[in-house]
């Protein structure tokens, strides 16, 4: 390394670019061999700090946003899942939605790819820049209901609106009280078209009053829910039992 390269290499970890420092003797070697300008030069190796820190960034707010696995749109499996257009979720993928603050509803029995697709969206978004929070419905409502009982709940809604996206998993596979589909209800209407919710469910629309225990509040949640959202219908059995024999009775061994 030459001096002028080591005093360089000095200057980036004063400045804490260290991903700058690694890369500097290779690129200054291939920048002299393919005889680049010093703006071409700069800007290959300012690039590749600024990527080094938004790969770390995303990093950060994947874990932030507390998914309960990793997930890809790239390992779903579009072949056994066949009931949504592959191009639709793609498009999704490009986050479009999260500019126009809109929601993605994905609708469908248990197994067939609704988390999976929520955390994969969720990621994307993390690794765009996007702060993301994860939980479950119940998760959601507990946290709200924490936050009331200790007189702060428009304190939370303020904070969770800052949040580009909020994703809610598993609506419909416990029934909640009047209290908690009011505190559901308020989460939906805080957002409404000033930022986005991804939402899955195993329950159409259609039974979303019994599952809120209230058909006006159902209505009213589901309004402001889909008046700008991707709804999504998976069918079909579920991935997880693909590759289970259900008709054959369980080993005695």
């Amino acid at each position: 390394m030459t001096r002028p390269t080591t005093e360089l290499a000095h200057l980036f970890r004063q400045l804490k670019a260290p991903a700058a420092a690694r890369a500097l003797p290779k690129l200054a070697d291939r920048a002299r061999a393919e005889e680049w300008s010093f703006e071409q030069f700069a800007a290959v190796l300012l690039k590749t700090e600024t990527d080094s820190r938004d790969s770390h960034g995303g990093q950060s707010r994947i874990k932030a946003a507390r998914f309960p696995a990793r997930k890809t749109i790239e390992e779903f499996d579009f072949a056994f899942q066949a009931s949504i257009p592959k191009n639709t979720v793609l498009h999704l993928g490009q986050l479009d939605f999260l500019a126009g603050k809109e929601n993605v509803v994905l609708l469908g029995p248990p197994g067939t790819g609704k988390t999976h697709l929520s955390i994969a969206l969720g990621i994307r978004a993390c690794l765009a820049g996007h702060r993301v929070l994860f939980r479950t419905a119940t998760e959601w409502v507990a946290m709200l209901a924490d936050a009331q009982r200790h007189g702060r709940l428009d304190t939370e809604l303020d904070r969770l609106q800052r949040i580009p996206l909020l994703i809610v998993d598993e609506v419909g596979y416990i029934p909640f009280d009047p209290q908690a589909a009011n505190l559901m209800f308020m989460l939906v209407s805080r957002r409404y078209e000033r930022a986005s919710l991804i939402v899955t469910s195993n329950k159409p629309f259609s039974a979303w009053g019994e599952i809120f225990a209230d058909e006006i509040t159902a209505a009213a949640m589901i309004d402001r829910l889909v008046h700008h959202a991707e709804i999504l219908a998976l069918k079909g059995d579920s991935y997880r039992l693909k590759d289970r024999d259900l008709a054959r009775p369980p080993s005695t061994d």
